[in-house]
C-alpha cells in the first residue's frame, strides 16, 4: 500500500498549491514526477532543500522522482522573481555542475537501485541542444497566446515597473520553455506531474496547459507546489551574513552547517523539523512536546541539526561538527583542537579576535610573545603572570604552566595557528605567517 504523498506533504507544511485532481491521481497510479534545478553552480544550497525533500517523500511514498537539471534554460532569465539574466555557461561547466549535483542528490534519493522507482536525473539542454527556433516557433508557440502569457504575476510585475530594466525577450519565453520541458518529458519518461516552489507556479501551469493543447484535452497533468520558506521574522530563508548554506562542505564546512540548524528560533525548529528531516510524525509530535516543557534545553534545534548535517553529510562529519562546538562551548583538549581542518578551526573561530605575527618571533617565552604591543590579550605582563599563576590562561586547550615557557613551532596547529585563552570564554586566534 502506497503511502498518501499529498497528506503526508499537508502535515509537513510542504504544500502550497495543488491542481484539482492531483492527490486522486497519485493514490491510483505509480506516479512519475520531477523538479527542476538550475545548474549554474556546481553545489545546492539549503534553498534547494525543500524542493529536493519533496522529491524524497515522493519516491518514499512509492512514486518514481526525476530531477531536471536546467542546462538550457539555466542559460537564459527567469521572471519568477529574479531580476538579471543569468550568464551562460559552456557545456563542459554544465556537465561538471550537474555531476556534482546528481552527487549531492543522491544523499536523499535512490538513483542506483533496480526499483521500478529509482531517481532519474535529466537535463533540457539534451533536448533543446538541437531544437531550432522554427521548430520552436511551430511546436511550442503556436500553441499558447500571448495573452496567456501576459497574464501570468510574474510576468505583469515585471512589465509593470517593479524592476527597473524590464522584461527581456528571452526571460518573456521562459515560461514555454519551461512548459516545453514537461511535455517532452510527459511524450519520452511517462511525466504527469510536476513539483516546485510556489513562486514557480505561473511557468508550471503553462506546461500542463502546452500538454493539453498539444496531445488533447484528455492529458493528464499536474502541478504541485511547496511555499517558499522563510524564517519566523519574515525575512529570506538560508542566508546568513556570509551568504548561501551550501551543501558542499568546500564552500559550508559541516562545523558551520551544523551551527545554522541548531541556531534556528524555536518557531522556526518546529517547522523545519517537517520539512527537512523524514522523521516520522508521531517522533516529531514527541519531540516538540518535549521542547515546549524545557525549551532551554533546545531539544528541536539539536535533533534538526543532527538529522540534516548527518542526511547531508555523514555521521562523522556531525560528530566533528559536535566536538567543535565542544571547543568553544564546552570541555575540549588539544587532541579535539588538533583535529580540525583548517576550514574548520576558522568556522569557529570565526567571531574572536585574530592577530597576525612573524613566524621569526617563535621561540620567544609566551609573557613576551602575547602581551606585545600589537595584541589586546592581557593588561600587562604582570596581569598575565598572575593569570598564568591562577591557572587562568591556556594554550591550544592547555594549561599554561609557567609564563616564562618558549612558544615553538612544535606549538602551531596545522603549522600556522596558536590558540590563546583568556580565562572560561576569552579566546584568541594568532597567526604565525
Amino acid at each position: 500500500m502506497m503511502k498518501n504523498f499529498v497528506e503526508e506533504l499537508k502535515w509537513r507544511g510542504m504544500l502550497a498549491q495543488i491542481m484539482p485532481g492531483t492527490e486522486e491521481y497519485l493514490n491510483e497510479h505509480l506516479v512519475s514526477a520531477y523538479l527542476g534545478t538550475d545548474p549554474t553552480a556546481d553545489s545546492l544550497h539549503i534553498g534547494h532543500l525543500c524542493g529536493i525533500m519533496m522529491l524524497r517523500h515522493l519516491q518514499r511514498c512509492g512514486h518514481k522522482p526525476y530531477l531536471l537539471v536546467g542546462g538550457a534554460t539555466g542559460m537564459i532569465g527567469d521572471p519568477s522573481g529574479k531580476s538579471q539574466e543569468r550568464n551562460l555557461l559552456d557545456s563542459e561547466t554544465l556537465y561538471h555542475n550537474q555531476e556534482a549535483i546528481k552527487k549531492q542528490a543522491a544523499k536523499f534519493l535512490d538513483f542506483d537501485s533496480d526499483e521500478p522507482n529509482k531517481a532519474e536525473m535529466v537535463n533540457n539542454y539534451d533536448w533543446m541542444k538541437d531544437f531550432t527556433f522554427l521548430d520552436f516557433a511551430r511546436e511550442v508557440g503556436k500553441h499558447i497566446t500571448v495573452n496567456y502569457m501576459m497574464a501570468k504575476d510574474s510576468v505583469k510585475k515585471r512589465l509593470n515597473g517593479e524592476a527597473s530594466d524590464g522584461l527581456s525577450f528571452t526571460e518573456f519565453t521562459y515560461q514555454l520553455l519551461q512548459g516545453y520541458d514537461f511535455l517532452y518529458q510527459y511524450q519520452h519518461y511517462g511525466v504527469r506531474l510536476q513539483l516546485g516552489g510556489n513562486d514557480q507556479w505561473g511557468n508550471m501551469t503553462t506546461g500542463t496547459e502546452l500538454i493539453r493543447r498539444t496531445l488533447g484535452a484528455d492529458a493528464e497533468a499536474f502541478c504541485l507546489t511547496c511555499p517558499l520558506i522563510t524564517k519566523a521574522d519574515g525575512k529570506k530563508f538560508g542566508k546568513t551574513e556570509s551568504g548561501n548554506v551550501w551543501l558542499d562542505r568546500n564552500r559550508t564546512t559541516p562545523y558551520a552547517f551544523y551551527q545554522f540548524w541548531l541556531n534556528v528560533s524555536d518557531d522556526d525548529a518546529e517547522r523545519y523539523i517537517k520539512i527537512f528531516t523524514s522523521l516520522e510524525r508521531d517522533v516529531i509530535e514527541a519531540l516538540i512536546e518535549e521542547h515546549r516543557q524545557d525549551p532551554g534545553r533546545r531539544v528541536l534545534q539539536k535533533r534538526l541539526a543532527e538529522e540534516v548535517t548527518t542526511m547531508v553529510h555523514s555521521r562523522e562529519d556531525l560528530d566533528m561538527a559536535i566536538a567543535a562546538s565542544n571547543i568553544l562551548f564546552g570541555k575540549a583538549t588539544k587532541d579535539s583542537l588538533a583535529q580540525l581542518d583548517e576550514a574548520t578551526l576558522n568556522d569557529v573561530f570565526a567571531d574572536v579576535p585574530h592577530y597576525d605575527l612573524d613566524k621569526s618571533l617563535l621561540g620567544q617565552t609566551a609573557v613576551d610573545l602575547f602581551c606585545s604591543e600589537d595584541m589586546d590579550i592581557f593588561p600587562s605582563k604582570g596581569e598575565m603572570r598572575k593569570l598564568v599563576k591562577g591557572g587562568g590562561v591556556s594554550l591550544n586547550k592547555e594549561k599554561l604552566a609557567a609564563f616564562d615557557r618558549p612558544v615553538t613551532a612544535d606549538d602551531l596547529i596545522d603549522g600556522k595557528y596558536l590558540l590563546v585563552q583568556r580565562g572560561k570564554k576569552n579566546y584568541y586566534l594568532l597567526t604565525m605567517k
